[in-house]
């Protein structure tokens, strides 16, 4: 997964509406949301629904590209595992996109397993 490539192809397939791009990464940290250690991470990810989401997220006023990369497989602390990048005319409606989005794969298309060894 390469951030730079992923930006310069999102700028490509948003063209000249897009006055914003907003990118989250996310990447395998050392704590589990309740503070037990992580070691490694298992992703498993459903293309299918990735794919529906993204085009749904393309149809919302203001969004000119949505795309994403997710990594599957077992990942170690401090890789990549999402790059999520939308593009729209305006913050007000990335920012808003974004999170609901991101939500919408984090809940519909990404199974994480943490392991502490």
């Amino acid at each position: 997964m390469d951030p730079a490539k992923f930006i310069t192809k999102l700028k490509i397939i948003a063209g000249a509406e897009a006055g914003m791009v907003m990118i989250h990464n996310g990447i395998v940290r050392n704590s589990s949301r309740d503070g037990r250690p992580v070691k490694s991470i298992e992703v498993k990810v459903d293309w299918g629904k990735l794919s529906q989401i993204l085009a749904d997220t393309r149809k919302l006023p203001g969004i000119v590209a949505a795309e994403a990369e997710i990594q599957e497989g077992r990942l170690s602390v401090g890789e990549d595992i999402m790059f999520l990048g939308l593009a729209g005319s305006t913050r007000e409606y990335v920012i808003k996109a974004l999170s609901s989005t991101l939500d919408r794969i984090k809940k519909d298309v990404t199974i994480k397993q943490e392991f502490d060894v």
